[in-house]
């Protein structure tokens, strides 16, 4: 594949017909294979209306910024999350995707414009780590979404185990995580004011986000449509992993955590915002759970927040840290 084109369409027939493998000439996703440092793309993504809505289906997020107007010259923009899977997703410039079978331990989004409708989105990284912990291989890539006008749209670095058996790993860590502001438990005390943007203070709680992700949701998010095969969107594959059902992308968990704090904070998450997220615990498809997030600190300029995503049965799937300027204009 030639790394500087557009994503090869995969639900055109005619990638699909027999002897055109869209995989043919692609490295085989394995630890030893890796390249430090490795460039990743670049691609460029057209945020049209039907990636807008496909991704509204996929988080069951239909807010009107994205579907009717938003406050940016009432332009529709993209989800706050939306290029996430797409940067995620740039090693399979490289790699084969359907040969993966990893898990992402770890997000950070640094979110600078919004994406407008019908732009041009350049989407470019590089593998700039490799490192071996607890007999996993681990990767780390770096990577930039720039507008068609030269602005940042989102900045991201994430850390993928490469290859593994997921259902032997999945949930081996700590339950909360530890290497950030400080340790998040997502414990709330009793009697929580909740946030209030205009006048943010320690201890305030957001709302909480309720969700249950189907199969078809998970599986059109992790690439269904363009006949890639993995342990989100395919019951077999998943098994073979160890796993009972497919399982929930960690990258969607954290569009849900986006929308928890698009929904609190409003624009400025989309103009100076920042996610860290670990995944700590799988997902089943159709499996409840609940995003929700307290204030840290506040200074000047800036809220803090802790966010978490919480399972049924009470265990942290996800959680990190947040931060964005405070509100001054229409949510």
């Amino acid at each position: 594949m030639n790394p500087g084109s557009a994503w090869r369409d995969l639900t055109d027939p005619r990638s699909a017909r027999p002897g055109n493998d869209p995989e043919a000439g692609l490295k085989e996703p394995l630890f030893e294979n890796l390249e430090i440092p490795e460039r990743l793309g670049p691609v460029t993504v057209r945020v049209d209306d039907h990636k807008i809505k496909r991704f509204a289906f996929t988080q069951d997020d239909h807010h009107p910024w994205h579907l009717e107007s938003s406050p940016f010259e009432g332009r529709r923009v993209g989800h706050a999350a939306l290029l996430g899977n797409d940067l995620v997703q740039l090693f399979t410039t490289v790699y084969a995707a359907s040969r993966v079978v990893g898990l992402h331990t770890e997000e950070q989004l640094w979110f600078d414009s919004p994406a407008y409708l019908d732009e041009d989105v350049t989407l470019e990284g590089t593998y700039t780590e490799a490192y071996e912990r607890r007999g996993q291989g681990y990767v780390v890539m770096e990577a930039t979404a720039t507008g068609q006008d030269g602005r940042s749209v989102l900045r991201h670095r994430g850390v993928e185990i490469l290859r593994t058996r997921p259902g032997d790993v999945a949930g081996r860590g700590s339950s909360a995580p530890g290497a950030g502001p400080r340790r998040v438990t997502g414990e709330v005390p009793a009697g929580a004011a909740p946030f209030d943007p205009d006048a943010p203070r320690p201890g305030q709680v957001l709302a909480p986000l309720a969700k249950s992700l189907t199969t078809e949701q998970a599986a059109v998010f992790s690439r269904v449509g363009e006949y890639v095969r993995n342990i989100h969107n395919d019951l077999d594959l998943a098994r073979e992993a160890g796993l009972r059902v497919p399982i929930v992308q960690g990258q969607q968990q954290f569009g849900v955590l986006a929308e928890l704090l698009t929904r609190a904070v409003g624009a400025p998450l989309l103009t100076g915002g920042w996610m860290r997220v670990k995944f700590l615990n799988t997902v089943d498809v159709h499996e409840p759970f609940e995003a929700a997030g307290v204030v840290t600190a506040v200074d000047h300029d800036r809220t803090d927040f802790e966010i978490w995503v919480r399972r049924a049965d009470g265990k942290l799937s996800a959680a990190g840290w947040a931060s964005a300027p405070h509100q001054t204009s229409t949510r």
